[in-house]
């Protein structure tokens, strides 16, 4: 029975290889993105995303983010083109950020830290179900986006105005008729290279796609994301901060670039 894995001292990353051994593995995410070692490669398709406002479900309150759930039994709500052969369908989305607005991203550029970061989790449709796909080698596809801290993102403030309902782990609330497409930079120019889940199981199954630029979001908003709890409402309250795992070791893998 695996212990209930967290972000605190005694569960956080540093931790979970007790229980999950892969997580010395050879293909672990996140990574530094180190911009002069990334190549650009000219075989890089663009990213394609299309996204089926009506295939939005709820939004919940896992006890390690918040995530918003997609409908995924249709080919609705897409990614192709990018690094990736097929179309993978998007599951779910979720961000990660810190309890300071100096820290909070998984992935680094050139060690540079943003205060939180957005990913978007899509399945290998090869395969018949997310479950199936989730631990294959080609199996997911996450876009992660940075977030920097600036002017308000007026396209968050749906997803802030329902936070209020997930303050605590376990809470769930219907969201409907949301794209997502609305939260991804301009330029869909990105980094992309072969990890993992970020998170326990810690699956070496992500084809990462990191979007070089950045959307912005304001240290107001950043303290909404921090209000939601890591605890039940039954247990002592538990700010939902630094919920993010620190970079790992790129090993042998290659980072790639669409652009120059």
């Amino acid at each position: 029975m695996h212990h209930e894995w967290g972000y605190a001292d005694h569960n956080g990353p540093d931790k979970w290889v007790e229980s999950y051994p892969i997580a010395n593995g050879l293909r672990q995410s996140p990574i530094d993105i180190r911009t002069k070692g990334a190549s650009y490669d000219s075989s890089l398709m663009p990213l394609k995303l299309n996204y089926d406002p009506s295939t939005s479900l709820d939004i919940v309150n896992s006890g390690h983010s918040f995530q918003v759930n997609f409908d995924d039994d249709k080919d609705s709500s897409i990614l192709t083109g990018g690094p990736i052969s097929g179309t993978y369908r998007l599951k779910q989305f979720h961000f990660h950020w810190g309890a300071s607005d100096d820290k909070g991203s998984e992935h680094t550029m050139d060690g540079k830290c943003y205060p939180a970061e957005l990913h978007l989790v899509h399945w290998n449709t090869k395969y018949t179900k997310f479950q199936e796909a989730v631990d294959k080698p080609d199996g997911l596809a996450v876009v992660g986006v940075f977030l920097e801290v600036g002017a308000e993102n007026h396209q968050l403030k749906t997803i802030l105005g329902a936070l209020s309902d997930i303050k605590s782990k376990g809470n769930q609330t219907s969201f409907s008729d949301f794209d997502p497409t609305v939260l991804l930079p301009k330029s869909l120019e990105y980094w992309t290279y072969l990890g993992s889940l970020t998170t326990p199981p810690l699956y070496e199954s992500v084809t990462w796609i990191v979007c070089k630029n950045p959307i912005n979001i304001s240290s107001a908003q950043l303290e909404i994301f921090r209000s939601l709890m890591f605890s039940t409402e039954k247990e002592v309250a538990c700010c939902m901060v630094n919920n993010y795992r620190p970079p790992q070791p790129l090993k042998d893998r290659a980072v790639r670039a669409s652009f120059k």
